[in-house]
């Protein structure tokens, strides 16, 4: 009888030759696929904020937005989409000599941007659609305070965010691979995800979507009159972090972090440990 999930060892060797296949994507279909998976996990983000803006409880808040949040990786994985920190998971294949690095640089450096694409398109239709507008604005000053949050994080404090951020990001792409069944592979996305908002920590595709949504809602007077009253965020203070400059200083170390977390956390050690098995199968 066959077993009900494939091993740790036919999961790595699953996402090694899933890595090799990503090198071989024709350009359009790579930044096409990257956009999808930006666009994916903006959707997330949107509607996890629209269900907890008005929570004061921090607790509750993140944990009903880990309730949400999910769903974005859960898009990628059954309709497709290249993710620039699941991807960071293709060291595996250099080091096993599938592929050269510059080939997963090139396809890192395709997807990272075509997924800030994808995030940023959607950013600005959830702006035009109106959606920010929920209760009386509170959803446009909550949008602000999150880009402002994320733009005055110090940089170490942002590396090390994004460090544990794609441990489980990683781990979960490799535990839907372990799933066989979409059931499965559902629960395997949750709750890694879920852990990882719960956490609180800094995911660099996310705040392609969380930040620019921040810098396109400042521009909304009311919604900055409202951040300072909820909040008390002066709009000089917004002005001068939610901005590309904040949005940089933010991305920087975040994809630093994503980077150290997916490839020395996750990928690197698994391939110590299952190299030998792997490339016997």
């Amino acid at each position: 009888m066959d077993n009900a999930f494939n091993t740790p060892v036919q999961v790595f060797e699953a996402n090694v030759k899933a890595g090799e296949g990503k090198t071989k994507l024709a350009l359009l279909k790579c930044i096409l696929l990257g956009m999808m998976a930006g666009g994916f996990i903006a959707f997330g983000g949107a509607t996890s904020n629209a269900a907890i803006h008005n929570i004061s409880n921090q607790g509750l808040a993140k944990t009903l937005a880990g309730c949400i949040f999910p769903v974005g990786l859960m898009m990628i994985v059954f309709v497709g989409g290249e993710l620039f920190t699941g991807d960071c998971l293709m060291i595996a294949g250099v080091c096993d000599k599938r592929f050269k690095v510059i080939d997963m640089i090139k396809t890192l450096v395709i997807v990272f941007f075509s997924n800030m694409a994808g995030a940023v398109i959607i950013a600005a239709l959830v702006y035009f659609s109106g959606l920010l507008d929920y209760t009386d604005g509170a959803l446009g000053a909550f949008t602000i305070k999150v880009a402002y949050g994320k733009t005055t994080i110090a940089p170490f404090r942002a590396v090390c965010s994004g460090i544990l951020c794609n441990i489980l990001v990683c781990i979960a792409v490799l535990m839907a691979t372990a799933a066989k069944e979409i059931a499965g592979k559902v629960w395997a996305i949750f709750f890694p995800i879920w852990a990882f908002v719960i956490g609180g920590w800094e995911h660099c595709v996310a705040n392609m979507f969380y930040i620019p949504a921040g810098i396109i809602a400042s521009t909304n007077a009311k919604y900055l009159a409202k951040a300072e009253e909820l909040y008390g965020i002066t709009s000089a203070q917004i002005a001068e972090h939610v901005n590309i400059g904040g949005f940089v200083s933010n991305l920087i170390p975040v994809t630093i972090g994503n980077i150290l977390g997916g490839m020395v956390f996750v990928a690197l050690p698994l391939y110590a440990i299952h190299k030998s098995k792997a490339c016997n199968k």
